[in-house]
């Protein structure tokens, strides 16, 4: 039904506005049920991922560290040798 919510505080650059409502949408998913509402539900839908999202933006912006910033690209690499090892046959 949903795919893996992903971290989205501490990286190099920071997480977008498109990131932080996609992670909302597969939040609101899960705690749903849903995957798509039906249109009896999709309002409430809508303004729980809405909410969902502001409150992620409130606490990113209160969170701190004192570790650097990870590097997307660095990470991605990670996750797919990770992936490959896995999933391979050999």
């Amino acid at each position: 039904m949903c795919r893996n919510i992903r971290t989205l505080f501490n990286f190099e650059p920071p997480a977008t506005e498109e990131e932080i409502r996609a992670a909302s949408l597969q939040f609101v998913r899960k705690l749903s049920g849903f995957n798509r509402p039906s249109q009896a539900n999709e309002a409430a839908f809508a303004q729980a991922v809405e909410d969902v999202a502001a409150a992620a933006r409130v606490l990113m912006a209160s969170l701190s560290t004192t570790t650097a910033p990870r590097d997307r690209e660095v990470e991605a690499t990670k996750a797919r040798e990770r992936s490959r090892l896995r999933f391979s046959r050999g």
